[in-house]
């Protein structure tokens, strides 16, 4: 890989939100996950990073 080529996250939501705090369901939101095992492309950013370290056991991470 190009060390100038931006990183990507594949992110998937594995675990319902239910019962979770309005901030965790926020977070899902702003990410864009909508539903369980929905997967969204993100740019691998310090802010897309802190809002993972959020819901880490939410989701499932894999760099594409």
């Amino acid at each position: 890989m190009s060390a100038n080529r931006p990183r990507n996250l594949a992110i998937t939501l594995r675990r319902s939100v239910i019962g979770y705090p309005r901030e965790k369901r926020d977070v899902v939101r702003s990410l864009g996950l909508r539903r369980i095992r929905h997967t969204v492309v993100r740019a691998d950013t310090p802010q897309t990073r802190g809002m993972i370290a959020r819901i880490h056991h939410l989701i499932d991470v894999k760099e594409v």
